[in-house]
């Protein structure tokens, strides 16, 4: 195992949330009429496509490289996989709106709070039906909230071009995570960014294209 990688292991063993006080997330947007009652995000849909990316994640400064691969398994489930540059799998779950389920996981990696991150974050990533309780405007987007569990899910859909740019996660008063798409076609996002606002952990996946 690389030396970045205990690292970043070892980091994640002992992360410390902090929680920052702000006012209500929708304090700098327009209430606006319900248009939907629902929405299907429009990424990772494909069963037939094997999603791979480059991923980058850096926490509380330092970095470590993987390759991140999703599929469609069935109507409500992803297979993810996560492997060393050389194709060393270092992590194997399955995942769905309410069910989580780990194939096979490195030792080093075997650590709750670790498993427990990246399962909110994947989770968020690959959620494909939201319903929608409320919706707000800026000058840019539309804003869709979507009520799921004791959390808030936004989502902001590009008034040009009607793309799915942005998903928040937050509480009543706090945003916990952001994720950010860059797509051509609002079908396949070629960059993402996971970006957690109380903790200083980034992921960045880039579109892994072969040679």
């Amino acid at each position: 195992m690389q030396k970045s990688t205990i690292q970043f292991l070892l980091i994640n063993c002992f992360l410390a949330i902090v929680l920052i006080s702000c006012g209500s997330v929708t304090k700098n947007y327009s209430p606006k009429k319900l248009d939907k009652t629902s929405y299907e995000a429009p990424y990772f849909s494909d069963a037939k496509t094997d999603y791979v990316y480059k991923a980058n994640i850096t926490v509380y400064g330092h970095e470590i490289s993987s390759i991140f691969i999703t599929k469609k398994i069935n109507d409500t489930t992803h297979r993810v996989v996560f492997t060393t540059e050389f194709g060393n799998k270092l992590m194997d779950f399955e995942i769905s709106e309410n069910d989580f389920k780990v194939n096979s996981i490195v030792s080093e990696l075997d650590r709750k709070i670790l498993i427990n991150t990246l399962k909110e974050d994947f989770r968020l990533l690959l959620k494909k039906q939201y319903l929608i309780a409320e919706q707000f405007e800026n000058d840019s987007f539309d804003i869709y909230k979507s009520i799921d569990g004791s959390r808030d899910n936004y989502l902001f859909i590009s008034k040009k071009d009607q793309k799915l740019e942005k998903v928040v996660r937050a509480s009543k008063t706090k945003e916990k995570i952001t994720v950010l798409f860059n797509s051509e076609n609002n079908i396949f996002a070629e960059k993402i960014q996971i970006i957690h606002q109380n903790i200083k952990l980034k992921i960045e996946l880039n579109y892994f294209k072969s040679e």
